[in-house]
C-alpha cells in the first residue's frame, strides 16, 4: 500500500496529559493557592477588585534557572504592591512566528532546532509548579489547542495573541477555560475581531480536543465571562491612549459587554522599543487616577536584564538573564516603575483623588 503521509518524515508518541499529571501532581496547598488566584483576577476584571491586574515578565522563557530567580524577586516585589497591584507572572512557552524563528521553550527547549517537545511540555508544567509554590499565580498564552491539558490547571490568567484572536478554533478553546481570557486586538489596531472573539467566547460551544488519557474527545463549554480586551496597538499607532481607551469601551458597552481593559506596554503600543515601556504605564497610571475604571490592568515586558540577544550556536555564551525574544525592560527599572506607580495611585486615594476607595 502506498504511504498517503507523503510529508510526515515520523510519527513519535508523547506522554497524555494524565501521566505528566502524576508525574507532577498538584498539592491542595498549591491547589488552593491557585483557585484563590483565578478569582482575584475574575474580580479584578468584573470590576468588583479595584486594583490593577499587573502581568509581568519575560516576552518569553528560555532559561529555567533566570525564570525562578526573576520570579522570586517579582513576588517579593508583589507583596510591597498588593494593596494596589495583583501581579501575576507572564510564563509564555509559545512564540507565534509570523515566518521563522524560535518558536518556544515547549517545542524547542534546547533551542538548537531539536524539537524535543516532549521533554519541553513536562519541563513548562514544572517549572510553573515551582514558580506557583514560590507564591506567584501564572499567565501564559494559548498558542496550540492541545498544550492546555497538561498545563491549564495550573494558570490564572491566559491570553489569544493578535494574531489568533480571529481563530475559531482558539474562541472555542477560551469558552472553555476556567481561568480569565485576553484576546488582543490585531495586529493592524483593528478592534473588531477581539471583541468579536469575546462575545463568542461567551457563548457556549463545542469543540474536538483531546482529552487527559490522549483519547479524541468532544468538550463542550458553558462560555466564558471573564473575557476581556487586550489593547497592544497596532500598525499606525499606539491605542492606549485616553481617547483610545474611551472608543474601546463605549464600542464594548455598546455592544452590552463588560468594558474590560488590558493594556500592553509593549508591542506596538511601545512602537517595539522596550525603553518606552515606561510612557505607557505613565500614561495607563494617570487614566486610572483621573478614574478610567475600564482599565483593569497592564501587561510588562521584563527580565532580569534589559534588550535582548540573538541565539548563539554556541549555548555557552547565552547572556543569562537576556531575552532571546521581544527586547525586555530590566528587574531594576521594572522595580522602580513598578513601585512608582503604586505610589501614584496610593496618593490618588488618599488625597481624594478620582480612583475609587478598596
Amino acid at each position: 500500500m502506498a504511504n498517503v503521509d507523503i510529508r510526515i518524515r515520523a510519527v513519535e508518541s508523547l506522554a497524555t496529559p494524565e501521566e505528566l499529571v502524576k508525574q507532577y501532581p498538584v498539592d491542595e496547598e498549591t491547589a488552593a493557592f491557585i483557585h484563590r488566584s483565578r478569582q482575584t483576577v475574575n474580580d479584578i476584571i468584573q470590576g468588583r477588585d479595584q486594583r490593577l491586574l499587573a502581568i509581568v515578565g519575560p516576552c518569553s522563557l528560555h532559561d529555567p534557572v533566570a525564570a525562578l530567580e526573576y520570579a522570586r524577586k517579582l513576588r517579593q516585589l508583589s507583596e510591597t504592591l498588593s494593596d494596589e497591584m495583583f501581579i501575576v507572572m507572564r510564563t509564555y512557552f509559545e512564540k507565534p512566528r509570523t515566518v521563522g524563528g524560535w518558536k518556544g521553550l515547549i517545542l524547542d527547549p534546547r533551542m538548537d532546532g531539536s524539537y524535543d517537545i516532549a521533554g519541553g511540555i513536562e519541563l513548562a508544567r514544572s517549572l510553573l509548579l515551582k514558580i506557583i509554590k514560590e507564591g506567584l499565580p501564572v499567565g501564559c498564552e494559548v498558542l496550540d489547542p492541545i498544550i492546555p491539558q497538561y498545563i491549564d490547571e495550573l494558570m490564572s490568567w491566559s491570553s489569544i495573541g493578535a494574531r489568533t484572536t480571529e481563530s475559531q478554533i482558539h474562541r472555542n478553546l477560551a469558552s472553555g477555560l476556567s481561568v480569565a481570557v485576553g484576546f488582543k486586538n490585531s495586529t493592524s489596531g483593528d478592534l473588531v475581531n477581539a471583541i468579536n472573539a469575546i462575545k463568542s467566547a461567551h457563548q457556549p460551544a463545542s469543540f474536538i480536543g483531546m482529552d487527559g488519557n490522549g483519547a479524541s474527545a468532544i468538550f463542550r463549554t458553558t462560555g466564558n465571562d471573564c473575557c476581556h480586551l487586550i489593547l497592544r496597538g497596532g500598525d499606525d499607532s499606539p491605542n492606549y491612549y485616553e481617547d483610545d481607551v474611551e472608543s474601546a469601551r463605549l464600542l464594548m458597552e455598546k455592544e452590552s459587554m463588560n468594558p474590560a481593559i488590558i493594556i500592553d506596554c509593549s508591542h506596538a503600543n511601545s512602537r517595539k522599543n522596550y525603553e518606552r515601556q515606561k510612557r505607557v504605564l505613565r500614561t495607563v497610571i494617570d487614566q486610572v487616577c483621573w478614574g478610567e475604571k475600564a482599565i483593569r490592568g497592564f501587561m510588562l515586558e521584563s527580565n532580569l536584564a534589559p534588550g535582548c540577544q540573538k541565539i548563539p550556536s554556541d549555548l555557552s555564551q547565552l547572556k543569562y538573564g537576556v531575552s532571546v525574544t521581544d527586547a525586555c525592560i530590566g528587574w531594576e527599572e521594572t522595580e522602580r516603575i513598578l513601585v512608582h506607580a503604586c505610589e501614584l495611585l496610593r496618593k490618588a486615594r488618599l488625597e481624594g483623588g478620582f480612583v475609587q476607595p478598596l
